[in-house]
Protein backbone atom coordinates (compact mmCIF):
# COMPACT_ATOMS: atom_id res chain seq x y z
CA UNK A 1 0.00 0.00 0.00
CA UNK A 2 2.75 2.43 0.94
CA UNK A 3 4.66 1.57 -2.23
CA UNK A 4 1.67 2.38 -4.45
CA UNK A 5 1.08 5.71 -2.72
CA UNK A 6 4.79 6.50 -2.89
CA UNK A 7 4.82 5.87 -6.66
CA UNK A 8 1.78 8.13 -7.07
CA UNK A 9 3.52 10.73 -4.90
CA UNK A 10 6.64 10.72 -7.10
CA UNK A 11 4.54 10.95 -10.29
CA UNK A 12 2.65 13.91 -8.81
CA UNK A 13 5.94 15.61 -7.95
CA UNK A 14 7.17 15.23 -11.52
CA UNK A 15 3.85 16.52 -12.88
CA UNK A 16 3.99 19.57 -10.60
CA UNK A 17 7.51 20.35 -11.79
CA UNK A 18 6.40 20.09 -15.42
CA UNK A 19 3.28 22.21 -14.83
CA UNK A 20 5.28 24.96 -13.16
CA UNK A 21 7.95 24.94 -15.85
CA UNK A 22 5.34 25.15 -18.61
CA UNK A 23 3.85 28.29 -17.14
CA UNK A 24 5.05 31.50 -18.62
CA UNK A 25 5.97 34.34 -16.33
CA UNK A 26 3.55 37.26 -15.94
CA UNK A 27 0.53 34.97 -16.34
CA UNK A 28 1.18 34.13 -19.98
CA UNK A 29 0.73 30.38 -19.60
CA UNK A 30 2.00 28.32 -22.52
CA UNK A 31 1.65 31.24 -24.84
CA UNK A 32 -0.36 29.18 -27.30
CA UNK A 33 -2.90 30.90 -29.50
CA UNK A 34 -1.78 34.47 -29.92
CA UNK A 35 -3.77 37.51 -28.82
CA UNK A 36 -7.32 36.25 -28.85
CA UNK A 37 -8.62 36.43 -32.42
CA UNK A 38 -8.15 33.11 -34.16
CA UNK A 39 -9.08 30.53 -31.56
CA UNK A 40 -12.34 32.07 -30.46
CA UNK A 41 -11.22 31.90 -26.83
CA UNK A 42 -10.01 28.32 -26.97
CA UNK A 43 -6.46 27.96 -25.67
CA UNK A 44 -5.74 31.66 -25.74
CA UNK A 45 -2.97 32.98 -23.55
CA UNK A 46 -5.40 33.85 -20.78
CA UNK A 47 -7.27 30.53 -21.01
CA UNK A 48 -4.04 28.58 -20.95
CA UNK A 49 -2.82 30.51 -17.92
CA UNK A 50 -6.07 29.79 -16.08
CA UNK A 51 -5.88 26.12 -17.01
CA UNK A 52 -2.26 25.83 -15.88
CA UNK A 53 -3.03 27.62 -12.61
CA UNK A 54 -5.93 25.28 -11.88
CA UNK A 55 -3.88 22.23 -12.89
CA UNK A 56 -1.03 23.27 -10.60
CA UNK A 57 -3.44 23.82 -7.71
CA UNK A 58 -5.10 20.42 -8.21
CA UNK A 59 -1.73 18.65 -8.47
CA UNK A 60 -0.52 20.49 -5.37
CA UNK A 61 -3.61 19.42 -3.42
CA UNK A 62 -3.16 15.79 -4.45
CA UNK A 63 0.53 15.97 -3.52
CA UNK A 64 -0.44 17.34 -0.10
CA UNK A 65 -2.93 14.52 0.45
CA UNK A 66 -0.44 11.83 -0.53
CA UNK A 67 2.13 13.41 1.80
CA UNK A 68 -0.28 13.24 4.74
CA UNK A 69 -1.28 9.68 3.85
CA UNK A 70 2.34 8.54 3.67
CA UNK A 71 3.11 10.20 7.00
CA UNK A 72 0.17 8.51 8.70
CA UNK A 73 0.91 5.09 7.22
CA UNK A 74 4.61 5.19 8.02
CA UNK A 75 4.08 6.27 11.62
CA UNK A 76 2.22 3.04 12.41
CA UNK A 77 5.19 0.84 11.48
CA UNK A 78 8.06 2.59 13.25
CA UNK A 79 8.46 2.54 17.02
CA UNK A 80 8.49 5.88 18.79
CA UNK A 81 11.78 7.28 20.05
CA UNK A 82 10.13 7.88 23.44
CA UNK A 83 9.39 4.15 23.71
CA UNK A 84 13.00 3.29 22.91
CA UNK A 85 14.32 5.75 25.49
CA UNK A 86 12.02 4.43 28.21
CA UNK A 87 13.12 0.84 27.44
CA UNK A 88 16.77 1.87 27.71
CA UNK A 89 16.14 3.65 31.02
CA UNK A 90 14.33 0.61 32.42
CA UNK A 91 17.16 -1.71 31.37
CA UNK A 92 19.82 0.54 32.89
CA UNK A 93 17.94 1.25 36.13
CA UNK A 94 18.22 -2.41 37.23
CA UNK A 95 22.01 -2.27 37.20
CA UNK A 96 23.85 -1.07 40.29
CA UNK A 97 26.75 1.28 39.80
CA UNK A 98 30.15 -0.29 40.23
CA UNK A 99 33.00 1.23 42.20
CA UNK A 100 36.35 1.30 40.42
CA UNK A 101 38.88 -0.80 42.33
CA UNK A 102 42.09 0.44 40.74
CA UNK A 103 42.32 3.82 42.57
Amino acid sequence: MITVILVIHVILAICIICAVLLQKSEGGGLGIGGSGGAGGGFMTARGTANFMTKLTAILGGCFFLTSITLALLSSNDAPSIADEVSKTIENNSNKKPTVPLGN
